[in-house]
């Protein structure tokens, strides 16, 4: 079964467009020249040695392209790909039939690998340094081991979580890429190459904008520009200006910043609600209406990433540039080192 990063945002039928809009090859693949380079080196080495490539661990924030690398290596490596996920393997026994229906050079493909259950991730020690798994039959005294040897392949393992990865399975990756933010440059010809894929004509400068409304990532890019095409074809625009592109993200409530609804809500209530804080975590969410965990996976991290937030041990304080942002300024008598840059 085909699992994807975890969005629980993402329709069914968003995947079935983020599917047509992947890059096939490590050359069509935009943005991370760093990661490409690498990446290219060790599948390279592996097919002038004729051998399966090391074990590869794909870490970065989600939408980011983890999967979209894991289909690439196989398709470069002309190997068959198994596609898994952390949550979806519960038990050893789960994990060593997929293992042992492997064909040689294939690349098993792990979502969210930090997430294994422990037995599961203690078989997959012996599977990836030995190629071999140990199972267990019977119960009890008389229970035994019954080794069985897999053929070489290649685990590709991906985690938007690296520091929860026990060490001993992180050491066993032989390569390991640290996937980054894009710059918006990067993120304007990704969505250049989406728009011709979705048969949609756009301006540069449309691209340019929404590329820096996307938080740098190529996900949210595509998902902006399908909205923006939706919203072209509509009001039938043959083709997608700056205006219409700013016409389409401003009812879809996408600020220039990039700041969706539930980002903005939540800085707003920091700052009219509870006065910039410090305002612990589950008040906050429960002013806006949301889980704690929303709160804190999905608004937090941008609104830190961009300086308008900060953690402090007192609990989450607005930034001035959050204050601005909302075009406010910080209540009287606030110690403005409390509103300094977020750290």
């Amino acid at each position: 079964m085909e699992h994807s990063e975890v969005d629980p945002e993402i329709l069914p039928e968003e995947r079935d467009f983020e599917s047509a809009l992947r890059p096939r090859s490590l050359s069509e693949f935009g943005g991370q020249p760093r990661v490409r380079d690498q990446l290219g080196l060790v599948l390279d080495a592996a097919r002038h040695r004729g051998s399966s490539p090391d074990h590869v661990l794909l870490s970065g924030p989600p939408g980011l392209g983890k999967t979209t690398l894991a289909m690439i290596i196989a398709v470069e490596l002309g190997v068959a790909l198994r596609i898994s996920s952390g949550p979806a393997i519960t038990h050893a026994g789960d994990l060593a039939a997929i293992l042992s229906g492997l064909s040689e050079g294939d690349v098993l493909f792990i979502d969210e690998i930090h997430r294994l259950a422990r037995p599961a991730e203690e078989l997959l020690y012996l599977a990836m340094e030995d190629f071999r798994v140990d199972v267990v039959v019977g119960k009890g005294p008389g229970a035994t081991a019954i080794p069985i040897e897999l053929p070489p392949f290649t685990l590709v393992g991906a985690t938007t979580r690296a520091g929860l990865l026990p060490g001993p399975l992180r050491d066993r990756f032989g390569f390991t890429a640290q996937l980054d933010f894009y710059e918006d440059a990067d993120l304007a010809r990704i969505v250049h190459t989406s728009a011709a894929k979705l048969g949609v004509t756009i301006h540069a400068r449309a691209a340019d904008e929404i590329a820096s409304r996307s938080r740098g990532t190529p996900r949210i890019a595509n998902r902006l520009l399908r909205r923006v095409r939706d919203f072209a074809q509509v009001k039938k625009h043959p083709v997608v200006d700056l205006d219409v592109a700013c016409a389409a993200l401003e009812m879809y409530e996408v600020d220039q910043l990039g700041l969706d609804r539930l980002d903005r809500g939540v800085l707003d209530a920091l700052c009219r609600l509870f006065g910039g804080g410090p305002v612990g975590l589950s008040t906050l969410a429960l002013s806006v209406g949301e889980e704690t965990e929303t709160v804190s996976e999905v608004a937090e991290p941008f609104l830190i990433r961009e300086g308008l937030m900060m953690r402090t041990p007192r609990g989450r304080v607005a930034t001035h540039a959050g204050w601005s942002h909302l075009g406010l300024r910080p209540p009287a008598g606030v110690a403005p080192a409390l509103f300094g840059d977020a750290e």
